[in-house]
């Protein structure tokens, strides 16, 4: 065997989406040779996802001719040559346009191939004493094989051509009896996992991925966030994505000794426990996040301000995001002045509209409306285009309102007059009262969320469809 000697580590792309052919830098003399196999920090500056190897399996092989395959497993591989020669095929086994595709080529140790999960790796010997190795990202165990998929050897419509005819060559009767590609049940992508599917973000979730079987939704019936064990029970493989839509959103409640306590348990303890879990499993997780976690100070604000929240709510909503920000993968979405199903501000005054009440409404706090619609159409945009991770806020756009002002609106647009608000203060409305300080401004940037190809829709075009549906 010839081995090409200090080629430059470099990536070769292939007809299957996700397999990348590497070349590795081999250094000999006459003593024999050295390579870098698997360097992490030079692999991943390449392209090569960061895909956290866990074992490392290596097939011994003690005659040319031996063929195995072709397998795909519900893991990602890094597959080299430590001895001897292959040729190896690799045959796309996921659900989507490229099932089927082929990708064939001859390896020996100066080369690596990365094989994604679902791509079927099959190869055969082309000297004795061939070692075929793997490098792969999750822990074998007898329950994994009832994942895998598998591809008949000599299926007709890969038509791959090995080199030694398979009537000649060493194969197991189990790889003889996988079947052809037309009776192939293709690999289903991994899930996305959508917690507090109940609540108004939950049900605009489900509405928007109604039909998409990739998507699962669990209500705290079924995944209860407070409860450690309820999370220990869930099969965590299954899944790449998991979107937090739970969350206490009791604002004053929260500033009560038994508030606080919930408060501190659902929106910090309960996702300190979903970061570990997403960090152990290499989950990217989506959560939700408030204006709250500013004091207002500021007429507008970034993604990059400092966090200030004022109230018992705004903290533990900090908190949460501080938390989610040590996960690898994550996107924290940050809204503000929610409106979707159930109880909100639209409704209340569409009601008082309608009975010819005439409210006082604060008329010194300002921000933008945010339909749930459009948050759950945001979480989509980020998830399916994969912009960088971090913080994304996410309203309706168009000018910034007082609450006074769009209960003024929602009048109109019921057919009652805007003259029947009455703006008043913070300070005047909460008189006697016992209520959480809010920020006195809401606004929140959009720049960073419409740079990543999203358009926020006008939150006015928004309440009109919205009172028009009958909120």
């Amino acid at each position: 065997m010839s081995i090409e000697f200090s080629k430059q580590l470099k990536a070769h792309d292939t007809p299957i989406p996700g397999v990348v052919l590497y070349d590795l830098p081999v250094h000999g003399d006459n003593r024999g040779w050295f390579k870098e196999n698997w360097q992490r920090e030079k692999m991943v500056a390449l392209g090569l996802p960061d895909f956290r190897p866990v074992q490392n399996n290596i097939s011994f092989n003690e005659k040319a001719g031996t063929t195995r395959g072709i397998h795909a497993e519900p893991w990602d591989k890094f597959i080299s040559v430590a001895t001897g020669r292959i040729f190896g095929a690799w045959v796309d086994l996921r659900e989507g346009p490229s099932f089927g595709a082929v990708f064939t080529a001859e390896l020996d140790p100066s080369q690596a191939i990365f094989i994604p999960r679902g791509v079927g790796n099959a190869f055969q010997t082309l000297e004795d004493n061939t070692a075929y190795t793997y490098l792969v990202n999750d822990h074998w165990s007898a329950d994994a094989q009832g994942q895998y998929t598998f591809l008949n050897l000599a299926d007709e419509t890969a038509g791959i051509q090995w080199p030694i005819p398979l009537e000649q060559a060493e194969l197991s009767d189990k790889d003889k009896a996988h079947p052809r590609l037309g009776d192939v049940t293709p690999m289903p992508p991994k899930k996305i996992l959508v917690l507090g599917a109940n609540g108004q973000l939950g049900k605009a979730l489900r509405r928007l991925y109604e039909g998409d079987t990739s998507v699962e939704f669990a209500g705290r019936d079924a995944i209860d966030l407070t409860a450690e064990d309820s999370l220990t029970n869930v099969n965590w493989k299954n899944y790449a994505t998991v979107v937090n839509a739970a969350a206490y959103t009791a604002v004053d409640t929260a500033e009560t000794p038994d508030g606080r306590s919930s408060a501190w348990n659902v929106n910090v303890t309960a996702v300190a426990r979903l970061a570990r879990i997403a960090v152990d499993h290499d989950l990217t997780l989506v959560q939700v996040s408030s204006d709250y976690v500013f004091d207002g100070s500021e007429k507008t604000h970034a993604e990059d301000e400092a966090l200030s929240p004022l109230g018992v709510y705004g903290q533990t909503k900090a908190a949460g995001d501080a938390v989610v920000t040590v996960v690898p993968k994550h996107y924290i979405v940050r809204t503000s002045w929610v409106i979707g199903d159930g109880n909100n501000f639209v409704r209340t005054m569409s009601s008082l509209a309608s009975r010819g009440v005439r409210p006082a409404v604060v008329d010194d706090q300002f921000g933008r409306l945010t339909f749930t619609a459009d948050i759950a159409s945001g979480i989509r945009h980020l998830l399916e285009t994969r912009p960088s991770y971090g913080v994304y806020n996410l309203t309706n756009d168009g000018p910034e309102q007082s609450w006074a002002n769009i209960a003024a609106d929602v009048y109109e647009l019921s057919g009652s007059s805007r003259d029947d608000v009455t703006g008043v203060s913070t300070e005047e409305y909460f008189a006697g009262k016992s209520a959480s300080p809010r920020p006195r401004n809401s606004g929140l940037a959009l720049a960073k969320i419409k740079a990543s190809g999203f358009a926020p829709v006008p939150s006015r075009e928004r309440l009109v469809a919205y009172l028009k549906d009958g909120a």
